[in-house]
Parts: C-alpha cells; structure tokens; sequence
C-alpha cells in the first residue's frame, strides 16, 4: 500500500479540521487551509468534496464561509479515510478483501508471496483502524507542545540547522505513549 497525494492531503486536511475542532476555532476558509497546508487550492477543493460527500466534512458558504468536521474527530477511523481515498489497503491484488483481483501465480492457494502480503494488509489495516482522527490530533497536539516547550528552553541558545530523518522515536505510538506536557 502507497498512501497517495490525495490520500495524504486527504488525512491532513482532516487533521487540520480536528486540531481547529479542538481548539474552537470552528470553521476555516478554504483559502486559509490550502495555504496553511501548503496544499493546491483546486486539488483541495476536489478533496473536500469528497470528504463532504462520505459525510466527513461540512461546508458552510458565504463571506465567513469555509470547512469544517461534519461529525466528532473520535468516530471518524484513519482506516475509513484511507480507504474511501485511495482503495485497498493491500500491497497486491489478492491479497485484498475488498477489492480482491486474481493473480497470475500458478498456486495461488498456497502461494507464500500471497500469505505475505495478506499479513501486510492485515499489519497495515489494524495500526489504521486501530486510530481515530481524535488520536491523530492529540498526537500532533502534543508533538507540537513539546516541540515549543523544548524551543522556549534553547531559545538564548543558538539555533542549529537540524535534518529530519524517519526516526522511530519520532512514530505515531511512540508519541502517543509518551507523557503529555
């Protein structure tokens, strides 16, 4: 499974309008969210449409119009999300439940490449629906917390230019394990 750039607009759209949920700031403009998100304001557009549509999101038109969670951040899955966007959440094709497609392999009945995959597909579908977009948002919440209580400590100190690497410190349980500040 390869999350897309839509499915991947898609889930931080939906946390924007969490975190925005959370803090009471109601709706916000299209406009604002593209920029704040650095997302393609057309391709959002087609984005929320979507998330309307499955009943996700809400808009509200007018001068002070914009988007907003059309249901609570603790019913909406990852999982749900992902799978409306992008499909399956299968690496191949027969291995998925939902959209399952014939492989060319002679066995596929005992096909080991097939029984990895499905153990992928099943990993992958129990961590996303596993997580609600409430989870998600106290997550970011936290990180972004912690990330300005630590910059509030350096800040006589001079800053160094620091690259970002996928360190496994830095995942989504780590995090949401971790103390809140």
């Amino acid at each position: 499974m390869k999350l897309t750039k839509r499915g991947e607009y898609a889930l931080r759209t939906l946390i924007r309008l969490g975190i925005a949920d959370r803090q009471g700031e109601g709706v916000i403009s299209v406009s604002v969210l593209a920029e704040q998100e650095r997302l393609p304001f057309k391709f959002l557009e087609a984005i929320l449409f979507e998330l309307k549509q499955a009943g996700y999101v809400e808009s509200l038109r007018g001068k002070h119009g914009g988007a907003r969670l059309a249901k609570p951040a603790q019913s909406i899955k990852m999982g749900d999300v992902v799978r409306l966007i992008d499909g399956k959440l299968a690496p191949i094709g027969c291995a998925s439940e939902t959209e399952y497609e014939k492989c060319s392999c002679p066995d596929e009945e005992h096909c080991g490449l097939r029984m990895l995959m499905i153990d992928v597909r099943n990993a992958i579908a129990n961590i996303l629906d596993r997580y609600t977009l409430e989870h998600v948002v106290e997550v970011t919440l936290r990180k972004q917390e912690q990330q300005a209580a630590a910059t509030r400590k350096t800040t006589a100190k001079k800053k160094t230019s620091k690259t970002l690497h996928a360190d496994p410190a830095d995942g989504f349980l780590a995090a949401l394990l971790s103390p809140a500040i």
